[in-house]
């Protein structure tokens, strides 16, 4: 699957036009080369915070003008959709218009925090320390009481610009329209209006020379059937063809109007309440106070349905704190841990909590280690992956190819291999609980990309099959369908004979896994 990639950079701006420089060594007693406003320019608009809270506007159209620096930030896969739902609980929370601060919380902050949601990197980091230098100076100290009142004040200013638009469309403000920008809006809502007349007569026409072709071959099949009887074997022959394509053409209709397949959840297995409760026994007894807090929105969000921003800046520290803690005496509460989050997968927002884990990628690099964990955390950890196929954003984020590198190795990782790693690995155990939650990912991973479902195969012990059988027919299914009509012809193996032929799908989905995990063979081994 290949995302599309958007560019990302920063707008780096002098708000001294060039005084700093210049003044800087004899105000401060050291060179400063700017007091610098940033924004983040994605998707055609420049984004960036202030004492009115988060704003857009097209880039360069602030009162700043130009900006001095464009430093480049890398590229983004996340669907604008997603980028609109993060800014939106940026804005109702960490970044609401009274949380402005001149010195602590300010326009470069915002742009720190947006570069690493939307492609993991930092701004330059001089620019997120200029407070602290100036600050840092005798003449700065004395500034510091009036710094403080201005930022108490901000919320009443800042930089003119657009509000924040997340259409990308432009809205005025305080400024009347120019008489050239009316007229050329004018003239493109115009040809907008031809161009659905247009299309409409379009249809208009081919409509009426499908209805014509129809007439036409009826009147000729039946002038056919009136002529001589020697032609009847060839009249049959093209009444059959006839009701053929119009049958096949029903079919594909009907096909198109079909529903795309359900993913397997388990919504009904999780008593919430009660396995919240559950943890909070565990936590009571090991937790500290920042334990208790996440726990009380956690509590916010699951129980209480708050929504994604009820989740504090901490909230994935907490889960990266018990998740990594491999004592024993601790089992218990990573299980219980995995099960509520499982609940909180089948949410439709729990993708702002999964794209918050894009730089330490705590929640895969734990799941990538399936194969080391105790039983009741494998089973509650392949719960959790296969309810996130609930929501189609969060399982999108299960199949992203971009790659990090595990820690303590030079391994390459990237989600869609770790999501295969953990399905496998549940339908190869000898656990039948686990078996059902691997095959329900299998088939999940399956209707989401059944392209990579061909082409690659391994060979694994004949003695698995003894143990897969009952999940045969849930993998299979969602492949032998009539969207896939070639599916067999590719694989090139005898359907009757079950065991290799399962062999076959199972391994189709490990050519995502690393190589040492599993050992990778030609289609020959099935022959």
């Amino acid at each position: 699957m290949e995302d599309e990639t958007i560019a990302v950079c920063l707008h780096i701006y002098d708000m001294t036009r060039g005084m700093a420089q210049l003044m800087s060594a004899a105000i401060l007693g050291k060179q400063i080369d700017g007091i610098w406003h940033t924004g983040v320019v994605v998707y055609g608009r420049e984004y960036f915070f202030g004492g009115q809270g988060i704003a857009s506007c097209l880039p360069g159209e602030t009162i700043l003008g130009q900006p001095n620096q464009i430093h480049p930030l890398g590229v983004t896969q996340i669907p604008f959709a997603i980028f609109v739902d993060y800014v939106q609980g940026l804005a109702d929370s960490t970044f609401r218009p009274d949380a402005y601060h001149l010195l602590r919380h300010n326009c470069n902050n915002f742009s720190n925090e947006l570069a690493q949601f939307l492609c993991g990197n930092s701004i330059p980091q001089h620019i997120l320390d200029l407070p602290t230098e100036v600050l840092s100076t005798p003449f700065g100290q004395s500034l510091q009481p009036l710094l403080n009142s201005l930022s108490a004040s901000s919320s009443q200013g800042g930089i003119p610009v657009l509000p924040l638009d997340l259409d990308g469309g432009r809205r005025s403000v305080n400024r009347a329209p120019s008489p050239g920008a009316v007229a050329l809006e004018r003239a493109i809502e115009d040809a907008r209006r031809d161009s659905l007349k247009l299309e409409e007569r379009r249809n208009t026409i081919l409509e009426k020379v499908e209805k014509l072709e129809k007439k036409k071959a009826k009147k000729q099949l039946q002038q056919e059937r009136q002529s001589s009887s020697s032609t009847s074997a060839s009249e049959k022959k093209m009444a059959d063809a006839s009701e053929a394509n119009t049958a096949r053409e029903g079919s594909e209709e009907e096909n198109s109007k079909a529903p795309r397949e359900p993913p397997i959840v388990f919504k009904d297995l999780i008593d919430i309440r009660k396995e919240y409760e559950s943890l909070a026994e565990c936590i009571a007894k090991v937790g500290q106070d920042d334990d208790h807090q996440s726990m009380a929105e956690l509590k916010q969000y699951v129980i209480d349905d708050e929504g994604s921003w009820a989740l504090g800046d901490n909230f994935l520290l907490f889960i990266a704190k018990w998740l990594n803690d491999d004592k024993p005496c601790n089992d218990r509460l990573r299980v219980q841990l995995l099960t509520v989050l499982a609940s909180a997968a089948l949410k439709d927002d729990v993708i702002l909590i999964l794209h918050q884990d894009r730089r330490d990628h705590v929640l895969m690099n734990y799941a990538h280690n399936i194969d080391r964990l105790p039983m009741s955390e494998q089973e509650a950890l392949a719960l959790f992956m296969c309810n996130l196929f609930e929501n189609g954003s969060s399982s999108e984020w299960l199949l992203y190819i971009s790659e990090w590198t595990a820690p303590h190795t030079t391994l390459p990782l990237s989600n869609i291999r770790v999501t295969t790693k953990v399905a496998v690995t549940a339908l190869l155990s000898d656990n039948p609980l686990l078996q059902d939650r691997g095959s329900a990912i299998i088939y999940n991973l399956a209707i989401k990309e059944v392209k990579t479902v061909v082409g690659i195969s391994s060979n694994f012990i004949p003695q698995h099959f003894s143990l897969l059988q009952m999940r045969f027919t849930r993998c299979i299914s969602v492949c032998v369908n009539n969207k896939h009509p070639s599916f067999i012809h590719q694989i090139d193996v005898d359907i009757v004979a079950i065991p290799f032929f399962f062999h076959f799908y199972v391994s189709c989905f490990v050519f995502h896994c690393p190589p040492n995990v599993f050992n990778m063979t030609s289609m020959a081994t099935f022959h």
